[in-house]
Protein backbone atom coordinates (compact mmCIF):
# COMPACT_ATOMS: atom_id res chain seq x y z
CA UNK A 1 0.00 0.00 0.00
CA UNK A 2 1.35 3.41 -0.97
CA UNK A 3 1.25 6.46 1.26
CA UNK A 4 -1.51 7.94 -0.91
CA UNK A 5 -3.61 4.75 -0.58
CA UNK A 6 -3.14 4.83 3.22
CA UNK A 7 -4.27 8.45 3.33
CA UNK A 8 -7.33 7.62 1.25
CA UNK A 9 -8.16 4.71 3.54
CA UNK A 10 -7.92 6.94 6.63
CA UNK A 11 -10.04 9.60 4.94
CA UNK A 12 -12.64 7.00 4.00
CA UNK A 13 -12.82 5.74 7.57
CA UNK A 14 -13.14 9.27 8.92
CA UNK A 15 -16.14 9.87 6.63
CA UNK A 16 -17.92 6.73 7.77
CA UNK A 17 -21.41 7.72 8.82
CA UNK A 18 -23.88 6.04 11.15
CA UNK A 19 -25.09 2.49 10.42
CA UNK A 20 -27.66 2.23 7.66
CA UNK A 21 -30.99 0.50 8.19
CA UNK A 22 -31.35 -2.84 6.37
CA UNK A 23 -34.71 -3.69 4.83
CA UNK A 24 -35.22 -7.45 5.18
CA UNK A 25 -38.29 -7.27 2.95
CA UNK A 26 -36.07 -6.30 0.00
CA UNK A 27 -32.66 -7.83 0.64
CA UNK A 28 -29.93 -6.35 -1.52
CA UNK A 29 -26.47 -7.42 -0.50
CA UNK A 30 -23.22 -8.60 -2.03
CA UNK A 31 -21.24 -11.69 -1.12
CA UNK A 32 -18.13 -10.60 0.74
CA UNK A 33 -15.78 -12.13 -1.86
CA UNK A 34 -17.69 -10.46 -4.69
CA UNK A 35 -17.64 -7.13 -2.86
CA UNK A 36 -13.87 -7.32 -2.39
CA UNK A 37 -13.25 -8.14 -6.09
CA UNK A 38 -15.42 -5.21 -7.14
CA UNK A 39 -13.65 -2.88 -4.72
CA UNK A 40 -10.25 -3.83 -6.14
CA UNK A 41 -11.44 -3.24 -9.72
CA UNK A 42 -13.05 0.08 -8.82
CA UNK A 43 -9.94 1.22 -6.95
CA UNK A 44 -7.98 0.58 -10.15
CA UNK A 45 -10.57 2.55 -12.11
CA UNK A 46 -10.55 5.46 -9.63
CA UNK A 47 -6.77 5.85 -9.95
CA UNK A 48 -7.04 5.84 -13.74
CA UNK A 49 -9.94 8.30 -13.65
CA UNK A 50 -7.96 10.68 -11.46
CA UNK A 51 -4.95 10.47 -13.79
CA UNK A 52 -7.16 11.18 -16.82
CA UNK A 53 -8.68 14.25 -15.17
CA UNK A 54 -5.28 15.56 -14.11
CA UNK A 55 -3.81 15.12 -17.60
CA UNK A 56 -6.65 16.74 -19.55
CA UNK A 57 -7.73 19.46 -17.13
CA UNK A 58 -4.16 20.46 -16.21
CA UNK A 59 -5.15 20.54 -12.53
CA UNK A 60 -4.45 18.10 -9.71
CA UNK A 61 -7.36 15.68 -9.48
CA UNK A 62 -7.85 12.69 -7.18
CA UNK A 63 -10.64 10.13 -7.26
CA UNK A 64 -11.11 7.63 -4.43
CA UNK A 65 -13.67 4.90 -3.98
CA UNK A 66 -15.92 5.39 -0.94
CA UNK A 67 -18.36 2.50 -1.09
CA UNK A 68 -19.68 -0.35 -3.23
CA UNK A 69 -23.17 -1.69 -2.64
CA UNK A 70 -25.97 -3.56 -4.36
CA UNK A 71 -29.29 -1.72 -4.29
CA UNK A 72 -32.51 -1.68 -6.20
CA UNK A 73 -32.62 0.70 -9.14
CA UNK A 74 -35.49 2.65 -7.59
CA UNK A 75 -33.56 3.20 -4.34
CA UNK A 76 -30.55 4.44 -6.29
CA UNK A 77 -32.59 6.90 -8.37
CA UNK A 78 -34.37 8.24 -5.29
CA UNK A 79 -31.02 8.90 -3.60
CA UNK A 80 -29.83 11.27 -6.37
CA UNK A 81 -30.30 15.06 -6.27
CA UNK A 82 -33.28 16.48 -8.14
CA UNK A 83 -30.89 18.29 -10.55
CA UNK A 84 -27.67 16.56 -11.55
CA UNK A 85 -25.81 15.35 -14.63
CA UNK A 86 -26.61 11.72 -15.45
CA UNK A 87 -24.71 10.25 -18.39
CA UNK A 88 -26.34 7.15 -19.86
CA UNK A 89 -23.93 4.58 -21.27
CA UNK A 90 -24.29 1.40 -23.31
CA UNK A 91 -22.51 -1.66 -21.93
CA UNK A 92 -21.52 -4.07 -24.70
CA UNK A 93 -21.73 -6.95 -25.47
CA UNK A 94 -24.30 -7.35 -22.66
CA UNK A 95 -26.60 -4.71 -24.22
CA UNK A 96 -27.19 -3.23 -20.76
CA UNK A 97 -27.22 0.35 -19.54
CA UNK A 98 -24.88 1.96 -17.03
CA UNK A 99 -25.18 5.41 -15.48
CA UNK A 100 -22.51 7.91 -14.46
CA UNK A 101 -23.81 10.63 -12.15
CA UNK A 102 -21.72 13.76 -11.64
CA UNK A 103 -22.85 16.87 -9.72
CA UNK A 104 -23.64 19.77 -12.04
CA UNK A 105 -21.15 22.20 -10.39
CA UNK A 106 -18.33 19.70 -10.92
CA UNK A 107 -19.08 19.37 -14.64
CA UNK A 108 -19.11 23.17 -14.96
CA UNK A 109 -15.63 23.30 -13.41
CA UNK A 110 -14.49 20.67 -15.92
CA UNK A 111 -15.82 22.78 -18.78
CA UNK A 112 -14.07 25.91 -17.48
CA UNK A 113 -10.76 24.08 -17.27
CA UNK A 114 -11.20 22.58 -20.75
CA UNK A 115 -11.82 26.05 -22.18
CA UNK A 116 -8.65 27.40 -20.57
CA UNK A 117 -10.23 28.96 -17.51
CA UNK A 118 -9.11 28.78 -13.85
CA UNK A 119 -11.84 26.30 -12.88
CA UNK A 120 -14.54 28.74 -11.82
CA UNK A 121 -18.32 28.44 -12.10
CA UNK A 122 -19.94 31.54 -13.60
CA UNK A 123 -23.68 31.91 -13.31
CA UNK A 124 -26.09 29.11 -12.44
CA UNK A 125 -24.10 25.99 -11.54
CA UNK A 126 -27.16 23.71 -11.68
CA UNK A 127 -28.25 24.52 -15.20
CA UNK A 128 -28.25 22.03 -18.06
CA UNK A 129 -25.19 21.72 -20.27
CA UNK A 130 -25.20 23.38 -23.66
CA UNK A 131 -24.49 21.21 -26.70
CA UNK A 132 -20.86 22.38 -26.84
CA UNK A 133 -20.40 21.83 -23.10
CA UNK A 134 -21.89 18.34 -23.33
CA UNK A 135 -19.51 17.36 -26.12
CA UNK A 136 -16.55 18.55 -24.04
CA UNK A 137 -17.71 16.61 -20.98
CA UNK A 138 -18.58 13.56 -23.08
CA UNK A 139 -15.14 13.38 -24.71
CA UNK A 140 -13.42 13.74 -21.33
CA UNK A 141 -15.65 11.15 -19.66
CA UNK A 142 -15.33 8.69 -22.54
CA UNK A 143 -11.57 8.56 -21.98
CA UNK A 144 -12.17 7.79 -18.31
CA UNK A 145 -14.65 5.04 -19.13
CA UNK A 146 -11.88 3.34 -21.05
CA UNK A 147 -10.20 2.92 -17.66
CA UNK A 148 -13.38 1.20 -16.44
CA UNK A 149 -13.14 -1.38 -19.21
CA UNK A 150 -9.49 -1.96 -18.31
CA UNK A 151 -10.25 -2.35 -14.59
CA UNK A 152 -13.01 -4.94 -15.19
CA UNK A 153 -11.21 -6.89 -17.92
CA UNK A 154 -10.52 -9.85 -15.61
CA UNK A 155 -14.12 -9.91 -14.29
CA UNK A 156 -16.31 -9.23 -17.31
CA UNK A 157 -14.90 -7.96 -20.62
CA UNK A 158 -16.97 -4.99 -21.69
CA UNK A 159 -16.91 -1.69 -23.50
CA UNK A 160 -18.78 1.34 -22.20
CA UNK A 161 -19.97 3.96 -24.70
CA UNK A 162 -21.75 7.20 -23.82
CA UNK A 163 -25.24 7.50 -25.37
CA UNK A 164 -26.99 10.56 -23.94
CA UNK A 165 -27.36 12.81 -20.91
CA UNK A 166 -30.23 13.55 -18.55
CA UNK A 167 -30.60 16.04 -15.72
CA UNK A 168 -33.66 14.82 -13.80
CA UNK A 169 -33.25 11.33 -12.24
CA UNK A 170 -37.00 10.68 -12.42
CA UNK A 171 -36.84 10.78 -16.23
CA UNK A 172 -34.09 8.15 -16.45
CA UNK A 173 -35.38 4.65 -17.24
CA UNK A 174 -32.29 2.46 -17.34
CA UNK A 175 -33.73 -0.61 -15.57
CA UNK A 176 -36.81 -1.93 -13.83
CA UNK A 177 -37.55 -0.31 -10.47
CA UNK A 178 -36.89 -3.51 -8.50
CA UNK A 179 -33.87 -4.61 -10.55
CA UNK A 180 -30.64 -4.98 -8.53
CA UNK A 181 -27.78 -2.68 -9.53
CA UNK A 182 -24.20 -2.19 -8.35
CA UNK A 183 -23.67 1.37 -7.10
CA UNK A 184 -20.13 2.71 -6.60
CA UNK A 185 -19.65 6.02 -4.82
CA UNK A 186 -16.52 8.12 -5.45
CA UNK A 187 -15.02 11.18 -3.81
CA UNK A 188 -13.78 13.44 -6.63
CA UNK A 189 -11.39 16.23 -5.69
CA UNK A 190 -10.29 18.81 -8.25
CA UNK A 191 -8.05 21.52 -6.88
CA UNK A 192 -9.80 22.80 -3.75
CA UNK A 193 -13.23 21.51 -4.77
CA UNK A 194 -14.48 18.10 -3.65
CA UNK A 195 -17.78 16.41 -4.43
CA UNK A 196 -19.33 12.96 -4.77
CA UNK A 197 -19.98 11.06 -8.00
CA UNK A 198 -21.61 7.69 -8.53
CA UNK A 199 -21.54 4.95 -11.13
CA UNK A 200 -24.37 2.45 -11.56
CA UNK A 201 -23.63 -0.90 -13.21
CA UNK A 202 -26.16 -3.67 -14.01
CA UNK A 203 -25.87 -6.28 -11.24
CA UNK A 204 -26.79 -9.26 -13.44
CA UNK A 205 -23.89 -8.55 -15.80
CA UNK A 206 -21.38 -8.05 -12.97
CA UNK A 207 -22.51 -11.07 -10.93
CA UNK A 208 -22.49 -13.34 -13.98
CA UNK A 209 -18.85 -12.42 -14.57
CA UNK A 210 -17.99 -12.93 -10.90
CA UNK A 211 -19.64 -16.38 -10.78
CA UNK A 212 -17.93 -17.45 -14.00
CA UNK A 213 -14.65 -16.26 -12.53
CA UNK A 214 -15.20 -18.50 -9.49
CA UNK A 215 -15.82 -21.62 -11.59
CA UNK A 216 -12.81 -21.06 -13.82
CA UNK A 217 -9.78 -23.09 -12.73
CA UNK A 218 -6.88 -20.67 -12.40
CA UNK A 219 -4.40 -22.98 -10.67
CA UNK A 220 -1.50 -24.79 -12.29
CA UNK A 221 -1.33 -28.58 -12.47
CA UNK A 222 1.23 -28.63 -9.66
CA UNK A 223 -1.01 -26.49 -7.43
CA UNK A 224 -4.00 -28.75 -8.11
CA UNK A 225 -1.93 -31.86 -7.29
CA UNK A 226 -0.64 -30.27 -4.06
CA UNK A 227 -4.18 -29.34 -3.04
CA UNK A 228 -5.50 -32.88 -3.65
CA UNK A 229 -2.57 -34.40 -1.73
CA UNK A 230 -3.19 -32.09 1.23
CA UNK A 231 -6.90 -32.93 1.16
CA UNK A 232 -6.19 -36.70 1.11
CA UNK A 233 -3.73 -36.43 4.01
CA UNK A 234 -6.20 -34.36 6.03
CA UNK A 235 -8.98 -36.90 5.39
CA UNK A 236 -6.70 -39.72 6.52
CA UNK A 237 -5.73 -37.83 9.68
CA UNK A 238 -9.34 -37.05 10.51
CA UNK A 239 -10.26 -40.70 10.03
CA UNK A 240 -7.73 -41.73 12.72
CA UNK A 241 -8.87 -39.27 15.38
CA UNK A 242 -10.16 -41.20 18.44
CA UNK A 243 -13.76 -40.46 19.44
CA UNK A 244 -15.79 -41.62 22.42
CA UNK A 245 -18.81 -43.83 21.70
CA UNK A 246 -21.53 -44.48 24.27
CA UNK A 247 -24.52 -46.83 24.30
CA UNK A 248 -27.35 -45.52 26.46
CA UNK A 249 -30.89 -46.15 27.53
CA UNK A 250 -33.64 -43.65 26.91
CA UNK A 251 -33.48 -40.76 29.42
CA UNK A 252 -36.03 -40.25 32.19
CA UNK A 253 -37.09 -37.18 34.14
CA UNK A 254 -37.05 -37.09 37.97
CA UNK A 255 -37.27 -34.38 40.60
CA UNK A 256 -34.25 -32.80 42.34
CA UNK A 257 -35.50 -34.14 45.68
CA UNK A 258 -35.32 -37.68 44.29
CA UNK A 259 -31.71 -37.14 43.19
CA UNK A 260 -30.70 -35.76 46.58
CA UNK A 261 -32.38 -38.64 48.38
CA UNK A 262 -30.67 -41.43 46.38
CA UNK A 263 -28.98 -44.08 48.50
CA UNK A 264 -27.24 -47.39 47.94
CA UNK A 265 -29.79 -50.02 47.01
CA UNK A 266 -32.38 -47.63 45.56
CA UNK A 267 -33.92 -48.66 42.24
CA UNK A 268 -34.61 -46.21 39.38
CA UNK A 269 -37.23 -47.29 36.87
CA UNK A 270 -35.85 -46.33 33.45
CA UNK A 271 -39.07 -46.92 31.56
CA UNK A 272 -37.10 -48.40 28.66
CA UNK A 273 -38.88 -51.45 27.18
CA UNK A 274 -36.68 -54.52 26.71
CA UNK A 275 -37.81 -54.67 23.06
CA UNK A 276 -36.59 -51.13 22.29
CA UNK A 277 -32.99 -50.81 20.98
CA UNK A 278 -30.43 -48.71 22.82
CA UNK A 279 -28.98 -45.48 21.39
CA UNK A 280 -25.42 -45.35 20.03
CA UNK A 281 -24.19 -41.82 20.79
CA UNK A 282 -21.10 -39.84 19.76
CA UNK A 283 -20.67 -36.41 21.34
CA UNK A 284 -24.34 -36.44 22.41
CA UNK A 285 -25.46 -37.06 18.82
CA UNK A 286 -27.45 -40.25 18.19
CA UNK A 287 -25.91 -42.09 15.25
CA UNK A 288 -27.55 -45.53 15.43
CA UNK A 289 -29.78 -47.95 17.36
CA UNK A 290 -28.32 -51.13 18.84
CA UNK A 291 -29.49 -54.26 20.64
CA UNK A 292 -27.69 -55.27 23.85
CA UNK A 293 -25.79 -58.55 23.96
CA UNK A 294 -22.54 -60.18 24.95
CA UNK A 295 -19.35 -61.25 23.27
CA UNK A 296 -17.51 -63.79 25.35
CA UNK A 297 -17.21 -62.43 28.87
CA UNK A 298 -17.86 -58.80 27.81
CA UNK A 299 -20.98 -56.81 27.11
CA UNK A 300 -21.56 -55.85 23.46
CA UNK A 301 -24.20 -54.40 21.19
CA UNK A 302 -25.35 -55.07 17.65
CA UNK A 303 -26.25 -52.08 15.46
CA UNK A 304 -29.72 -52.64 14.05
CA UNK A 305 -30.50 -49.25 12.46
CA UNK A 306 -28.51 -46.20 11.42
CA UNK A 307 -29.80 -42.66 11.84
CA UNK A 308 -28.02 -41.57 8.66
CA UNK A 309 -29.64 -44.26 6.49
CA UNK A 310 -33.08 -43.88 8.05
Amino acid sequence: MTVQDAQRARASRSKAGPPEAYDFRRPMTLVRDHSRVLEVALETFSRGWGNQLTAHLRALATVSIESVAMRSYDDYIRSLPAQTVIVMCAVEPARATALVQIPSPMTMIWVDYLLGGPGMVVGDADRELTEIEFHLVRDLLQLSLGELSYAFASIVPMTVEIKSVQYNPQFVQAAAASAPVIVATFAVRLGEVEDTATIMLPADVMLAGLRERETTERRTAAEVAAHEDARDRMAAAVGNVPVGVAVRFGPITIHPSDVIGLAVGDVLHLGHPTSRPLEVVVDDVVLAQAAAGTQGTQLACVVVTSEETS
